[in-house]
Protein backbone atom coordinates (compact mmCIF):
# COMPACT_ATOMS: atom_id res chain seq x y z
CA UNK A 1 0.00 0.00 0.00
CA UNK A 2 2.85 1.99 0.76
CA UNK A 3 4.40 1.23 -2.20
CA UNK A 4 1.06 2.50 -4.41
CA UNK A 5 0.78 5.74 -2.75
CA UNK A 6 4.88 6.49 -3.65
CA UNK A 7 3.91 5.59 -7.23
CA UNK A 8 0.59 8.18 -7.25
CA UNK A 9 2.67 10.85 -5.88
CA UNK A 10 5.16 10.85 -7.98
CA UNK A 11 3.04 10.64 -11.14
CA UNK A 12 1.28 13.81 -10.05
CA UNK A 13 4.08 15.76 -9.42
CA UNK A 14 4.79 14.72 -12.90
CA UNK A 15 1.67 16.03 -14.16
CA UNK A 16 1.84 19.04 -12.54
CA UNK A 17 5.41 19.91 -13.93
CA UNK A 18 4.32 19.06 -17.42
CA UNK A 19 1.47 21.05 -17.10
CA UNK A 20 4.00 23.76 -15.96
CA UNK A 21 6.30 23.30 -18.33
CA UNK A 22 3.30 23.57 -21.35
CA UNK A 23 1.94 26.86 -20.16
CA UNK A 24 4.85 28.71 -20.02
CA UNK A 25 6.50 27.50 -23.47
CA UNK A 26 2.86 26.33 -25.32
CA UNK A 27 -0.12 28.14 -23.46
CA UNK A 28 -2.16 27.86 -26.69
CA UNK A 29 -2.35 24.00 -26.11
CA UNK A 30 -4.09 24.74 -23.21
CA UNK A 31 -6.95 27.26 -24.77
CA UNK A 32 -10.34 25.72 -25.85
CA UNK A 33 -12.59 27.87 -27.88
CA UNK A 34 -15.68 28.03 -26.73
CA UNK A 35 -18.53 26.36 -28.41
CA UNK A 36 -20.81 28.59 -30.07
CA UNK A 37 -24.04 29.29 -29.05
CA UNK A 38 -27.35 30.85 -30.47
CA UNK A 39 -27.78 34.73 -29.73
CA UNK A 40 -30.00 35.49 -26.66
CA UNK A 41 -33.55 36.70 -26.88
CA UNK A 42 -34.27 40.20 -26.56
CA UNK A 43 -35.36 40.84 -23.14
CA UNK A 44 -38.96 42.22 -23.47
CA UNK A 45 -39.35 46.08 -21.93
CA UNK A 46 -42.80 46.83 -20.54
CA UNK A 47 -44.63 49.38 -23.21
CA UNK A 48 -44.16 52.88 -22.28
CA UNK A 49 -47.19 55.27 -21.81
CA UNK A 50 -47.95 57.37 -24.94
CA UNK A 51 -47.47 61.01 -24.49
CA UNK A 52 -50.90 63.00 -23.33
CA UNK A 53 -52.30 64.20 -26.44
CA UNK A 54 -55.39 66.13 -27.13
CA UNK A 55 -55.91 65.62 -30.66
CA UNK A 56 -58.92 64.10 -30.79
CA UNK A 57 -60.40 67.32 -28.70
CA UNK A 58 -59.11 69.41 -31.11
CA UNK A 59 -60.22 67.63 -34.15
CA UNK A 60 -63.83 66.90 -33.07
CA UNK A 61 -64.21 71.16 -31.84
CA UNK A 62 -62.13 72.74 -34.50
CA UNK A 63 -64.14 72.64 -37.55
CA UNK A 64 -67.10 74.17 -35.89
CA UNK A 65 -65.12 76.94 -34.59
CA UNK A 66 -64.84 80.29 -36.89
CA UNK A 67 -63.72 83.70 -37.49
CA UNK A 68 -65.16 86.58 -37.36
CA UNK A 69 -64.25 90.14 -39.02
CA UNK A 70 -66.42 92.59 -38.71
CA UNK A 71 -66.29 96.65 -40.32
CA UNK A 72 -68.05 99.59 -39.02
CA UNK A 73 -67.94 103.10 -40.33
CA UNK A 74 -66.99 105.77 -38.12
CA UNK A 75 -66.67 109.78 -38.58
CA UNK A 76 -63.37 111.22 -36.73
CA UNK A 77 -65.06 114.11 -34.33
CA UNK A 78 -63.28 117.29 -36.06
CA UNK A 79 -61.13 119.69 -33.85
CA UNK A 80 -62.85 123.07 -33.20
CA UNK A 81 -60.22 124.95 -35.42
CA UNK A 82 -61.16 123.20 -38.44
CA UNK A 83 -64.91 124.94 -37.78
CA UNK A 84 -63.10 128.50 -37.65
CA UNK A 85 -63.47 130.98 -40.82
CA UNK A 86 -60.00 132.19 -40.16
CA UNK A 87 -58.05 128.79 -39.90
CA UNK A 88 -59.66 127.84 -43.04
CA UNK A 89 -58.91 130.91 -44.80
CA UNK A 90 -54.86 130.33 -43.99
CA UNK A 91 -54.88 126.52 -44.69
CA UNK A 92 -57.88 125.57 -46.54
CA UNK A 93 -59.35 122.21 -46.67
CA UNK A 94 -56.38 120.29 -45.95
CA UNK A 95 -57.92 118.05 -43.01
CA UNK A 96 -61.08 116.63 -44.58
CA UNK A 97 -63.01 114.34 -42.00
CA UNK A 98 -63.77 111.74 -44.01
CA UNK A 99 -65.55 108.80 -42.56
CA UNK A 100 -63.38 106.14 -41.56
CA UNK A 101 -63.96 102.23 -41.85
CA UNK A 102 -62.11 100.15 -39.31
CA UNK A 103 -61.75 96.56 -38.85
CA UNK A 104 -61.66 93.87 -35.84
CA UNK A 105 -61.76 90.46 -35.66
CA UNK A 106 -63.13 87.65 -33.37
CA UNK A 107 -64.52 84.10 -33.27
CA UNK A 108 -67.63 82.49 -32.34
CA UNK A 109 -68.84 79.16 -32.16
CA UNK A 110 -71.29 76.71 -34.58
CA UNK A 111 -73.90 75.54 -32.06
CA UNK A 112 -77.00 74.79 -34.90
CA UNK A 113 -77.03 73.33 -38.43
CA UNK A 114 -79.37 76.05 -39.22
CA UNK A 115 -76.35 78.50 -39.20
CA UNK A 116 -76.98 80.06 -35.55
CA UNK A 117 -73.40 81.24 -34.12
CA UNK A 118 -72.64 82.04 -30.45
CA UNK A 119 -69.95 85.11 -29.66
CA UNK A 120 -69.61 87.80 -27.89
CA UNK A 121 -71.57 90.89 -28.20
CA UNK A 122 -68.70 93.20 -27.91
CA UNK A 123 -67.60 91.35 -31.28
CA UNK A 124 -69.97 92.10 -33.54
CA UNK A 125 -70.93 95.42 -31.55
CA UNK A 126 -71.90 98.46 -33.55
CA UNK A 127 -70.75 96.37 -36.78
CA UNK A 128 -71.86 97.37 -40.22
CA UNK A 129 -70.90 93.93 -41.68
CA UNK A 130 -69.96 90.84 -40.62
CA UNK A 131 -68.05 88.09 -42.59
CA UNK A 132 -67.54 84.66 -41.10
CA UNK A 133 -64.99 82.12 -42.08
CA UNK A 134 -64.80 78.56 -41.61
CA UNK A 135 -62.14 76.07 -40.42
CA UNK A 136 -63.16 74.17 -44.21
CA UNK A 137 -62.19 78.01 -45.81
CA UNK A 138 -65.63 78.71 -46.48
CA UNK A 139 -66.87 82.15 -46.20
CA UNK A 140 -70.57 83.46 -45.71
CA UNK A 141 -72.09 87.12 -44.72
CA UNK A 142 -73.22 86.65 -41.32
CA UNK A 143 -76.64 88.68 -39.72
CA UNK A 144 -77.12 89.52 -35.75
CA UNK A 145 -79.99 87.73 -34.56
CA UNK A 146 -79.71 89.20 -31.21
CA UNK A 147 -77.14 90.16 -28.58
CA UNK A 148 -76.97 90.62 -24.52
CA UNK A 149 -74.52 93.32 -23.65
CA UNK A 150 -75.23 92.43 -19.95
CA UNK A 151 -73.37 88.92 -20.58
CA UNK A 152 -71.56 89.99 -23.25
CA UNK A 153 -72.64 87.29 -25.80
CA UNK A 154 -74.58 87.56 -28.89
CA UNK A 155 -76.05 85.02 -31.73
CA UNK A 156 -75.15 85.67 -35.40
CA UNK A 157 -76.49 83.50 -38.21
CA UNK A 158 -74.81 82.24 -41.78
CA UNK A 159 -76.53 80.52 -44.85
CA UNK A 160 -74.37 77.59 -45.59
CA UNK A 161 -75.30 73.70 -45.99
CA UNK A 162 -73.91 71.02 -44.59
CA UNK A 163 -72.59 73.24 -41.80
CA UNK A 164 -70.45 71.60 -38.60
CA UNK A 165 -71.53 71.98 -35.19
CA UNK A 166 -70.25 71.57 -31.46
CA UNK A 167 -70.89 69.56 -28.54
CA UNK A 168 -72.37 70.96 -25.63
CA UNK A 169 -70.35 69.77 -22.23
CA UNK A 170 -71.11 70.46 -18.42
CA UNK A 171 -69.90 73.44 -17.53
CA UNK A 172 -71.48 72.41 -14.14
CA UNK A 173 -69.27 69.49 -13.58
CA UNK A 174 -66.00 71.21 -14.05
CA UNK A 175 -63.57 71.38 -11.35
CA UNK A 176 -60.22 73.44 -11.06
CA UNK A 177 -57.62 71.38 -12.07
CA UNK A 178 -59.42 70.50 -15.01
CA UNK A 179 -57.59 70.20 -18.79
CA UNK A 180 -59.45 72.76 -21.09
CA UNK A 181 -58.49 73.83 -24.46
CA UNK A 182 -59.30 77.44 -25.76
CA UNK A 183 -59.80 77.52 -29.70
CA UNK A 184 -60.40 81.02 -31.72
CA UNK A 185 -58.28 83.34 -33.98
CA UNK A 186 -56.12 85.42 -31.54
CA UNK A 187 -53.95 88.42 -33.49
CA UNK A 188 -55.28 86.82 -36.78
CA UNK A 189 -52.73 84.50 -37.15
CA UNK A 190 -55.39 81.86 -37.79
CA UNK A 191 -56.95 79.18 -35.99
CA UNK A 192 -55.48 78.39 -33.09
CA UNK A 193 -55.54 75.55 -30.00
CA UNK A 194 -53.74 76.87 -26.73
CA UNK A 195 -53.91 74.50 -23.56
CA UNK A 196 -54.36 75.21 -19.79
CA UNK A 197 -56.22 73.91 -16.77
CA UNK A 198 -59.11 75.59 -15.05
CA UNK A 199 -58.12 77.76 -12.14
CA UNK A 200 -61.21 78.86 -10.61
CA UNK A 201 -65.36 78.69 -10.93
CA UNK A 202 -67.65 81.32 -10.26
CA UNK A 203 -65.80 84.23 -10.73
CA UNK A 204 -67.40 86.99 -10.00
CA UNK A 205 -67.33 90.74 -8.84
CA UNK A 206 -65.20 91.78 -12.03
CA UNK A 207 -66.88 94.64 -13.26
CA UNK A 208 -66.81 93.25 -16.55
CA UNK A 209 -70.21 92.12 -17.18
CA UNK A 210 -73.62 92.71 -15.10
CA UNK A 211 -74.02 88.71 -14.89
CA UNK A 212 -71.03 87.13 -14.26
CA UNK A 213 -70.10 83.79 -13.30
CA UNK A 214 -66.90 83.21 -15.62
CA UNK A 215 -64.41 79.91 -15.58
CA UNK A 216 -60.90 81.61 -14.99
CA UNK A 217 -58.67 79.74 -17.08
CA UNK A 218 -54.37 79.85 -17.89
CA UNK A 219 -55.42 78.78 -21.40
CA UNK A 220 -53.44 81.05 -22.91
CA UNK A 221 -56.37 83.74 -24.70
CA UNK A 222 -55.40 86.62 -26.36
CA UNK A 223 -57.03 89.20 -28.56
CA UNK A 224 -58.79 87.81 -31.28
CA UNK A 225 -60.14 84.19 -29.04
CA UNK A 226 -63.36 86.80 -27.93
CA UNK A 227 -66.38 84.48 -28.92
CA UNK A 228 -64.14 81.23 -29.25
CA UNK A 229 -64.49 78.21 -27.43
CA UNK A 230 -63.16 76.87 -24.40
CA UNK A 231 -63.73 73.03 -24.33
CA UNK A 232 -62.85 69.89 -22.21
CA UNK A 233 -61.08 66.91 -23.31
CA UNK A 234 -63.87 65.45 -24.84
CA UNK A 235 -64.02 68.70 -27.13
CA UNK A 236 -67.25 69.56 -25.88
CA UNK A 237 -67.82 73.31 -25.56
CA UNK A 238 -68.17 74.24 -21.86
CA UNK A 239 -67.15 78.11 -22.37
CA UNK A 240 -66.90 81.11 -24.25
CA UNK A 241 -63.98 82.94 -24.11
CA UNK A 242 -64.46 86.48 -23.36
CA UNK A 243 -61.84 88.21 -21.45
CA UNK A 244 -58.69 88.62 -20.01
CA UNK A 245 -56.70 90.52 -17.36
CA UNK A 246 -53.83 91.85 -18.88
CA UNK A 247 -51.25 94.93 -18.33
CA UNK A 248 -49.73 94.41 -21.77
CA UNK A 249 -52.40 93.15 -24.26
CA UNK A 250 -51.62 89.65 -24.34
CA UNK A 251 -52.25 86.64 -22.48
CA UNK A 252 -50.72 86.56 -18.67
CA UNK A 253 -52.38 83.50 -17.78
CA UNK A 254 -55.95 85.14 -16.26
CA UNK A 255 -58.12 84.74 -18.83
CA UNK A 256 -62.13 84.24 -18.31
CA UNK A 257 -64.71 82.17 -20.05
CA UNK A 258 -68.49 82.13 -19.95
CA UNK A 259 -70.30 78.74 -18.99
CA UNK A 260 -72.15 77.33 -21.43
CA UNK A 261 -74.99 77.12 -19.35
CA UNK A 262 -75.38 80.61 -19.50
CA UNK A 263 -74.48 80.41 -22.98
CA UNK A 264 -77.63 78.10 -24.07
CA UNK A 265 -80.22 80.33 -21.68
CA UNK A 266 -79.74 83.77 -23.48
CA UNK A 267 -79.31 81.70 -26.72
CA UNK A 268 -82.53 80.32 -26.17
CA UNK A 269 -84.12 83.66 -25.17
CA UNK A 270 -82.50 85.10 -28.14
CA UNK A 271 -84.29 82.83 -30.34
CA UNK A 272 -87.54 82.73 -29.19
CA UNK A 273 -88.02 86.71 -28.31
CA UNK A 274 -85.19 88.28 -30.02
CA UNK A 275 -83.86 89.33 -26.96
CA UNK A 276 -83.51 88.38 -22.70
CA UNK A 277 -86.11 88.89 -20.94
CA UNK A 278 -85.06 89.18 -17.14
CA UNK A 279 -86.85 90.32 -14.00
CA UNK A 280 -86.23 93.87 -12.22
CA UNK A 281 -87.42 95.66 -9.08
CA UNK A 282 -85.34 98.68 -9.46
CA UNK A 283 -82.79 98.52 -6.43
CA UNK A 284 -78.87 98.69 -6.33
CA UNK A 285 -77.75 96.27 -3.62
CA UNK A 286 -74.32 95.58 -2.31
CA UNK A 287 -73.33 92.42 -0.46
CA UNK A 288 -73.39 92.46 3.63
CA UNK A 289 -70.18 92.23 5.19
CA UNK A 290 -69.24 91.22 8.79
CA UNK A 291 -68.01 95.20 9.39
CA UNK A 292 -71.09 96.66 7.45
CA UNK A 293 -73.32 94.41 9.94
CA UNK A 294 -71.77 95.39 12.74
CA UNK A 295 -71.89 99.19 11.93
CA UNK A 296 -75.32 98.88 11.03
CA UNK A 297 -76.00 97.47 14.03
CA UNK A 298 -77.57 94.46 12.59
CA UNK A 299 -77.92 91.12 14.27
CA UNK A 300 -76.62 88.91 11.30
CA UNK A 301 -74.44 88.97 8.39
CA UNK A 302 -77.11 86.69 5.74
CA UNK A 303 -78.83 89.12 3.17
CA UNK A 304 -78.08 91.54 0.76
CA UNK A 305 -77.92 95.09 1.70
CA UNK A 306 -80.05 97.85 -0.40
CA UNK A 307 -77.91 101.06 -0.99
CA UNK A 308 -80.49 102.72 -3.57
CA UNK A 309 -84.27 102.48 -4.30
CA UNK A 310 -85.36 103.85 -7.82
CA UNK A 311 -88.24 106.25 -7.37
CA UNK A 312 -91.54 104.75 -8.83
CA UNK A 313 -89.93 101.19 -9.30
CA UNK A 314 -91.34 98.02 -8.22
CA UNK A 315 -89.51 98.14 -4.89
CA UNK A 316 -90.91 101.95 -4.52
CA UNK A 317 -93.96 100.81 -4.96
CA UNK A 318 -93.33 97.62 -2.25
CA UNK A 319 -92.24 100.15 0.23
CA UNK A 320 -88.96 99.16 0.27
CA UNK A 321 -86.44 101.84 1.43
CA UNK A 322 -82.52 102.19 1.38
CA UNK A 323 -80.96 100.38 4.71
CA UNK A 324 -83.04 97.45 4.11
CA UNK A 325 -81.89 94.15 3.71
CA UNK A 326 -82.92 91.79 1.71
CA UNK A 327 -83.01 88.13 2.90
CA UNK A 328 -85.20 86.25 0.63
CA UNK A 329 -87.54 86.15 -2.24
CA UNK A 330 -90.42 83.43 -2.44
CA UNK A 331 -88.62 81.43 0.10
CA UNK A 332 -85.05 81.13 -1.67
CA UNK A 333 -82.29 83.00 0.64
CA UNK A 334 -80.30 86.03 -1.15
CA UNK A 335 -76.59 85.46 0.98
CA UNK A 336 -74.87 88.30 -1.89
CA UNK A 337 -76.20 91.02 -4.18
CA UNK A 338 -74.28 88.65 -7.29
CA UNK A 339 -77.33 85.93 -6.32
CA UNK A 340 -80.00 88.30 -5.74
CA UNK A 341 -79.05 89.76 -8.73
CA UNK A 342 -79.68 86.45 -10.40
CA UNK A 343 -82.46 85.35 -8.74
CA UNK A 344 -84.78 88.23 -9.41
CA UNK A 345 -83.43 88.31 -13.24
CA UNK A 346 -84.76 84.88 -13.42
CA UNK A 347 -88.45 85.79 -12.36
CA UNK A 348 -91.11 86.26 -15.04
CA UNK A 349 -92.03 90.07 -15.80
CA UNK A 350 -95.91 90.50 -13.74
CA UNK A 351 -95.73 87.82 -11.82
CA UNK A 352 -96.30 89.19 -8.12
CA UNK A 353 -93.30 88.16 -5.34
CA UNK A 354 -92.72 88.01 -1.52
CA UNK A 355 -89.74 89.30 -0.70
CA UNK A 356 -88.63 89.28 3.15
CA UNK A 357 -86.83 92.48 4.95
CA UNK A 358 -84.86 93.00 7.65
CA UNK A 359 -85.63 96.82 8.90
CA UNK A 360 -84.13 98.16 12.00
CA UNK A 361 -83.48 94.63 13.34
CA UNK A 362 -87.01 93.28 12.84
CA UNK A 363 -88.42 90.82 9.70
CA UNK A 364 -91.39 92.21 7.35
CA UNK A 365 -92.52 90.87 4.54
CA UNK A 366 -93.60 92.74 1.26
CA UNK A 367 -95.02 92.07 -1.74
CA UNK A 368 -93.21 93.29 -5.11
CA UNK A 369 -94.33 92.91 -8.56
CA UNK A 370 -91.72 92.05 -10.99
CA UNK A 371 -91.07 94.05 -14.11
CA UNK A 372 -88.82 93.82 -17.20
CA UNK A 373 -85.53 94.32 -16.56
CA UNK A 374 -84.62 97.70 -19.07
CA UNK A 375 -81.84 97.76 -21.12
CA UNK A 376 -78.60 98.55 -19.64
CA UNK A 377 -75.40 99.54 -20.52
CA UNK A 378 -72.56 96.95 -20.84
CA UNK A 379 -70.01 97.32 -17.87
CA UNK A 380 -66.47 98.82 -19.28
CA UNK A 381 -63.14 97.84 -17.03
CA UNK A 382 -59.11 98.29 -17.47
CA UNK A 383 -59.78 94.47 -18.43
CA UNK A 384 -58.65 93.84 -21.91
CA UNK A 385 -61.04 91.86 -24.27
CA UNK A 386 -59.66 89.49 -26.65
Amino acid sequence: MKKLWLLFAQFTTLCVAALFVISVFRPELLRREAPPFAPAAPVARPAEPAPASYRLAAKKAMPAVVNIYTSKQVRPTPHPLLNDPLFRRFFGERFPSQPQRLASLGSGVIVDRRGYIITNHHVIESADAIEVLLADGRTAAAKIVGSDPETDLAVIRIDLPDLPTIEFGHADRLEVGDVVLAIGNPFGVGQTVTMGIVSALGRSHLGINTFEDFIQTDAPINPGNSGGALVDTNGALVGINSAIFSRTGGSLGIGFAIPETLAQQVMDQILAHGAVVRGWIGVSMRDLSPELAHNLGLPQVSGTLVVGVLRGGPADAAGVKPGDVLMRIDSKPLPNANAALATIAKLPPGRRVKATLLRQGREREVQIVIERRPPMPRATLEQDQP
